[in-house]
């Protein structure tokens, strides 16, 4: 594996519901100095695909609960609840806090629910890129999701095209020379939390580039097909 190199794309301007957000981004990266190259991976915050998407519902400005039914309406299950708080599967077959929906980055009155299809969300804007830059590009959808039994937040991906989202190092050898007999390692999820790093939380900054990427990896993928796991095989639910 070569460096990685991992830089924030700083000129997005605000997206509303219709927008061109595959050319914003182009554009933004070209005007920085760093266009967009070759095997690039970029990451792409959930919150502006969702503004872009027009997934964004009116709520009471006034009243810090009135999401709530929304939660409910998003949820296909839920699974804990404690005072306000709400985990929950979502259609998409994420377990996350209050089904994903989130109020912060958006305009006052309004509440921002996840793409329909997230990896649909990042072919869409990888095709955009492409088109556009002029280069073959990945793209990752990421959000911010909690863990189980940690505290603490990490971005990971909820989309992703041009990159599988998950490396199988079944049947390869440790440094011992040892054959590794169920290592998968979900590395869509550690970019999106890597690319974190550069943009933020409350900085308005919406996508980063990581470049260098192992190219083995590159290739068709998707966080529902390979990420979410099916209820046979979870052991907690």
């Amino acid at each position: 594996m070569a460096d990685l190199r991992i830089f924030p794309i700083t000129g997005i301007p605000e997206v509303r519901p219709g927008d061109d957000l595959a050319g914003f981004i182009a554009s933004a990266a070209r005007d920085e100095g760093n266009p967009l190259l070759d095997g690039d991976v970029v990451v792409v915050t959930q919150k502006v695909v969702s503004k872009a998407e027009d997934m964004l519902v009116p709520v009471d400005p006034d009243d810090p609960l009135s999401h709530k039914p929304l939660v409910e309406q998003e949820s296909v299950r839920v699974l804990r609840r404690r005072g306000d708080l709400i985990v929950s599967e979502t259609k998409h077959g994420f377990i996350c806090a209050n089904a994903g929906i989130d109020l912060s980055n958006v305009d006052r009155g309004y509440a921002a629910l996840l793409p329909e299809d997230s990896d649909r969300s990042a072919r869409r804007i990888r095709d955009g890129l492409n088109h556009r830059a002029g280069a073959t590009v990945a793209v990752i959808v990421s959000d911010t999701f909690g863990r189980p039994w940690r505290r603490g937040l990490t971005d990971v991906a909820i989309g992703c095209a041009g990159i599988s989202a998950v490396v199988d190092l079944r049947g390869t050898e440790d440094s011992q020379g040892r054959v590794l007999q169920v290592t998968e390692v979900c590395v869509v999820d550690e970019l999106a939390s890597a690319a974190e790093l550069v943009m933020g939380k409350a900085t308005g900054v919406a996508a980063a580039v990581v470049r260098g990427v192992e190219p083995a990896w590159l290739g068709e993928g998707s966080v529902r097909a390979q990420i979410v796991r099916h209820h046979s095989e979870d052991l907690f639910r």
